[in-house]
């Protein structure tokens, strides 16, 4: 016969399995959602959502199996006993027993009496953002002005794809990882369609570019030296906003439709800022002038966020921008002769990191009051959930603690780039001849230049899908971010 042996497993506030290995994130997937929680896909870790049939109570010999119940995680051993009959189930007393003490348990949590979180099943995604979401539409944009796009040769995309895909990567970006997670298929760039017919485009589609700006880029070309310049190009947030208007006649053809459609989407907006930022400060703005930019930049956003909300969004996640002043070409670009310039826990660039923490900070007051306002919506109307994704604490915590997160000690440096100081050059691009690699991109934390590599994206993914799937336990707008962190250019987002 078989007995049943009881214990609790550690768990978090809201009931999810935590302690999954660094090792086994990386050789698995990035989380799977099982029965409302979430939990690494990885080899190590499985979860039932009720307790064990016959069938698998046969398939728990002697293992453990955690069972997930609303409120928390009960984890059941079972073990043979030395009977020689040798059932392969255990008796009904055995199973009734188990779902009483279930019972007993989810019902005198504190947890069970908490208002559940809102939870949605989404069936596509469409993106607006620069290149940390950009899954192909970069090099399009690029061949209407005749200028090559590095990233459509290797060693870009090596790492998963095993071919270049337009990505600014050496594989998935958190926007992948998150389709993935969803069981959606990859997001489509909208731009390199090929002829596909645009209803195609149902499941989704990506109009973020790389080296995107939130504002018009009549904002930056004032800046031009005489003759010109052909970047930054006319990709920007309104472009993009276009780009989707036009599509959604082909999505859905009356209001209710488009409501039905949307309200089953995933929509994202950025990250957007940091070329902003970085394209001012190379036109020589000071940090000072360049800070007077974000409130434009962030009222930008927000109201591309409620546009969206408009046409019948009712999910939209929002991502802040990186610590810039961790990027290599940054700080060898905007290298300064003053020690006190850097922060000694990170070795980045204070006064950047603090204009990005500046810019994270008025993004959230700002999606807060946008969430504030869908709250009061009449309740027959319904409200949309708007998601703030934090980009900035993950890298500084993955700077400041890389071993953590299975990085090397040298954490500033270039996977891909040329000789220099952290394997910057910019005469040498990644995938140039004479340009350096390094032998193990999951090592690193950062590809190209600001852009980072699949294995910082893949955890990053993982603190954003928390946020999406429990908007209503964030802050009004999900996610935390330090501002007190301290955290281009030659190569833009």
């Amino acid at each position: 016969m078989w007995m049943a042996h009881q214990e609790r497993c550690d768990k978090d506030g809201q009931g999810n399995a935590i302690g999954t290995s660094i090792d086994a994130v990386r050789r698995g997937g990035v989380l799977a959602k099982t029965g409302g929680h979430t939990a690494a896909s990885g080899p190590t870790t499985r979860r039932y959502q009720n307790l064990p049939s016959r069938v698998r109570v046969a398939q728990c010999k002697k293992q453990k199996e955690c069972l997930a119940s609303s409120s928390c995680v009960l984890c059941h051993t079972w073990e043979r006993s030395t009977s020689k009959m040798g059932e392969l189930s255990p008796p009904p007393w055995a199973v009734s027993l188990l779902l009483l003490l279930l019972m007993v348990v989810v019902l005198t949590s504190p947890a069970a009496a908490a208002p559940q979180v809102r939870q949605r099943r989404f069936e596509s995604m469409f993106s607006l953002g620069d290149s940390y979401a950009d899954t192909g539409n970069g090099p399009v944009v690029f061949g209407w002005h005749g200028i090559a796009n590095p990233v459509m040769r290797p060693p870009y995309g090596s790492t998963f794809f095993r071919r270049p895909t337009g990505r600014n990567c050496d594989g998935r970006l958190p926007i992948d990882f998150l389709a993935e997670s969803m069981g959606l298929p990859l997001v489509p760039p909208f731009l390199a369609r090929n002829g596909t017919a645009a209803r195609s485009f149902r499941r989704g589609a990506n109009f973020a570019v790389g080296g995107a700006t939130a504002l018009d880029t009549t904002f930056f070309h004032r800046w031009d030296p005489p003759g010109g310049n052909v970047f930054p190009l006319n990709t920007s947030l309104a472009v993009q906003m276009q780009w989707f208007e036009s599509l959604k006649p082909d999505l859905c053809a009356t209001p209710k439709e488009c409501k039905d459609l949307f309200s089953r989407s995933l929509f994202f907006v950025g990250a957007f800022g940091a070329n902003d930022y970085l394209l001012s400060l190379a036109a020589n703005k000071s940090i000072h002038q360049v800070r007077t930019y974000v409130p434009d930049v962030v009222r930008t956003i927000s109201k591309a966020v409620q546009r969206l909300i408009q046409h019948g969004a009712t999910t939209v996640v929002v991502p802040g921008v990186i610590p810039v002043g961790c990027a290599p070409p940054v700080l060898v670009t905007f290298a300064d002769p003053d020690p006190a310039a850097y922060d000694a826990r990170t070795g980045c660039l204070k006064a950047i990191n603090d204009l990005a923490a500046h810019h994270n900070a008025l993004l959230r007051e700002s999606l807060r009051e946008l969430q504030a306002k869908q709250h009061r919506r009449p309740a027959e109307v319904g409200g949309a959930d708007i998601v703030y994704a934090d980009f900035f604490t993950p890298v500084i915590d993955m700077v400041t603690s890389p071993a953590k997160f299975g990085f090397e000690g040298d954490v500033l440096t270039l996977c891909c780039g040329g000789s220099g100081r952290f394997n910057y050059n910019k005469r040498f691009f990644c995938g140039d001849p004479g340009a350096v690699r390094c032998r193990d991109p999951s090592a690193r934390l950062f590809w190209d230049g600001v852009h980072l590599t699949e294995a910082a994206y893949r955890y990053i993914a993982a603190g954003w899908l928390s946020s999406i799937k429990s908007p209503a336990a964030s802050d009004g707008s999900g996610g935390t971010n330090r501002t007190d962190a301290t955290p281009t250019v030659e190569s833009s987002c």
